[in-house]
């Protein structure tokens, strides 16, 4: 195998890939999501990895790690922090939550009252938190994960448009192949592994390699691409609405982080196409039972590249 263009990328790769085994396109997706300064939303069934995802994520890349598990009875404060009164000062200080770490996994997202739920809208947009008339700024990096069982399932909330328009991407890592699976159970545990995982990268070059997303060249014709492909979601019948011009950007941070990760510093067609139904699907909203993966792919297919 020839080695890859950014180094640093292609053994971040290869450590993930020793965590989640044979989930290749998923774990580009989040580490493109990472690399665009998005959050992530990992849907699927409980047991098939989305924690450890996020656990592996973390440890590769040497950030700062919390873990906030989402239930019924989670208070806001729980997430952001409170101000505590000290009597040695005879004032109050504000002990921060969760929320101020690099890597935030919030587990199981709609477990928790939408009340709950709108505490991230803040920290996810503006990457700070407003609480007591005060706002503080957030760690640099700060990435959200959080994971998300169906909604069929009991004692589960649905995410609000606004919450998953936060999220630059959603994937599922779903059931693994049978080889994979098998090795699960002869190997050592994957948590057991973290712990030996050694970090690939830190916060400084994670922070470089964010930047170089941005500097990733976006010729006018691909422009054009993006811009029929989010009309395209505005015309399609099984829609109600196609997708807003926030969510064009996120195709566009999107498509760079995954022409860097493939080793190019210009977009071409492919990478956008690569990124569309993970950035496009959990913003569309679809009439009747209509499958929003399905639309996406109907739109990749009905639009033509300039």
């Amino acid at each position: 195998m020839s080695p890859h263009p950014v180094p640093e990328l292609g053994a971040a790769l290869a450590a993930l890939s020793t965590i989640i085994l044979g989930k290749e396109r998923p774990l580009r997706l989040a580490l493109s999501c990472l690399l665009a300064r998005g959050h992530l939303l990992i849907e699927d069934l409980p047991g098939v990895g989305k924690t450890t995802l996020a656990l592996a994520l973390a440890r590769v890349f040497g950030l700062h790690f919390q873990r906030l598990q989402f239930t019924s009875d989670l208070l806001p404060a729980d997430i952001l922090g409170m101000s505590v009164f000290e009597a040695a000062t005879g004032g109050f200080r504000f002990h921060p939550g969760p929320v101020f770490s690099e890597v935030v996994l919030a587990d199981e997202i709609n477990r928790a009252s939408p009340k709950t739920q709108s505490a991230l809208l803040e920290a996810m947009e503006e990457r700070q938190v407003t609480a007591d008339g005060t706002t503080r700024a957030l760690p640099d990096p700060f990435f959200v994960v959080a994971t998300r069982n169906p909604d069929v399932q009991i004692g589960t909330y649905p995410l609000p448009e606004s919450q998953l328009d936060r999220f630059l991407m959603r994937l599922s890592l779903g059931y693994p192949a049978a080889a994979a699976e098998r090795a699960l159970l002869v190997e050592p545990e994957r948590r057991d592994l973290l712990a030996t995982l050694p970090p690939v990268l830190d916060a400084a070059r994670l922070r470089a390699l964010q930047a170089e997303v941005q500097a990733v060249r976006t010729a006018p014709a691909l422009i054009d691409y993006l811009l029929a492909l989010v009309q395209a979601t505005r015309d399609h019948p099984a829609l109600r609405h196609g997708l807003s011009p926030r969510a064009g950007l996120a195709l566009k941070r999107a498509a760079q982080a995954w022409a860097l990760l493939e080793g190019r510093h210009g977009v071409i067609p492919e990478d956008l196409q690569a990124v569309f139904t993970a950035v496009a699907g959990h913003r569309l909203s679809v009439a009747d039972d209509a499958d929003p993966a399905r639309v996406a792919a109907e739109i990749l297919a009905r639009v033509s590249v300039p």
